[in-house]
């Protein structure tokens, strides 16, 4: 296949690494550091707890890619005079604490964060005009995208993966002809499209994932506030996975394997309340993102009315998380417009 484009001779001087920093490539740049000062501190912690040398390569891997993007983020806001985020830090995290998840899951939760980065590099490409961080976003994809082939490749050789489902081969072209094709709950309900299946896989995957990373930060955490939200939390996944598989095995598909059985019996935290508290508000606003793009390619009515109510309860999560982190003084400002108001009242 050649994919070579056809050179266009245009001038590149207003994509000059001179350029200031638009309100893309800022927050996008800071994200990007944030996401990874935060992957550190967790790899790191899983590194000393792993005997399976292949996934030992998989954790080295991620953390030198957590590590490059990081000190490339960190080069950019040097030069442009932008303050370096505190982000998540060697005091977040206690290498010593006991084992908490089994070297499975560490897989499993690889897979979870190189598909969320690669989400954040996706979005920015599109919309980044300066061509040292166009670049630079560039890399990232690319190697997330080789982390994610070396992660997938190992799941499935090591049996810890059930494929998603295999769907016939069409026939023949066909086009709809009824608007029963919506329904969902009433009349003739069709069968899940691929589409469907394809979302629905994708959001048990993410949410088994969840779960067992909540169930660990849910045994382990200090402050009362957070465990009942953690707490309210794990109730949220398990009824998610629950509706999400249902409207699969009703079309006699499979789901994938759940991983609460790959979380040790610890109540040592290897990490600080703030990194369990921030990492869970990240990976709910993650879902959000996600049941957004299945609602785009949903054709029926019961699924996107279940995708709905389960984005209305994890939004309402994410806010109160987000105001557990203000509360504690443990959310860090992102980039922000001029407040123009304040300005003309001072």
């Amino acid at each position: 296949m050649d994919t070579t484009l056809e050179p266009i001779n245009l001038s590149t001087e207003k994509l000059s690494s001179n350029a200031l920093l638009t309100s893309v490539e800022m927050s996008k740049l800071w994200a990007t550091y944030m996401g990874n000062s935060m992957s550190k501190c967790i790899l790191n912690y899983f590194l000393n707890h792993v005997e399976d040398q292949d996934i030992k390569t998989l954790l080295r891997n991620a953390l030198k890619l957590a590590t490059e993007f990081m000190q490339a983020t960190e080069r950019i806001f040097q030069k442009d005079n932008f303050p370096i985020p505190v982000g998540l830090t060697d005091k977040d995290v206690n290498l010593q604490a006991p084992r908490l998840y089994q070297d499975e899951f560490y897989v499993h939760y690889l897979k979870y964060a190189a598909k969320a980065g690669l989400s954040i590099y996706a979005v920015a490409l599109p919309l980044v005009m300066r061509k040292d961080i166009r670049d630079f976003f560039n890399d990232c994809a690319k190697a997330t995208s080789e982390l994610l082939e070396q992660l997938n490749t190992t799941l499935m050789s090591k049996g810890f993966i059930i494929k998603p489902p295999v769907l016939p081969i069409p026939e023949r072209i066909d086009f709809i002809k009824k608007q029963d094709f919506l329904n969902g709950f009433i009349g003739d309900v069709r069968p899940l499209h691929g589409l469907e299946v394809t979302h629905l896989y994708d959001n048990i995957e993410n949410n088994t994932t969840s779960k067992a990373l909540l169930m660990g930060f849910h045994q382990v955490v200090k402050n009362e506030k957070v465990k009942e939200l953690f707490k309210r939390g794990l109730d949220m996944t398990e009824k998610a996975i629950k509706q999400f598989s249902e409207k699969l095995t009703t079309d006699h598909l499979p789901s994938p394997a759940r991983l609460d059985h790959l979380v040790s019996d610890s109540t040592v935290s290897p990490f600080s309340d703030k990194l369990m508290l921030w990492h869970k508000v990240d990976m709910f606003s993650m879902k959000i993102r996600a049941y957004g793009n299945s609602v785009a390619v949903n054709g029926r009515r019961d699924l996107g009315l279940l995708y709905g109510r389960t984005t209305a309860n994890v939004f309402l999560f994410v806010d109160d998380g987000a105001n557990l982190l203000i509360d504690h003084g443990w959310m860090e400002q992102p980039p922000k417009a001029v407040d123009r108001k304040h300005l003309a009242s001072n």
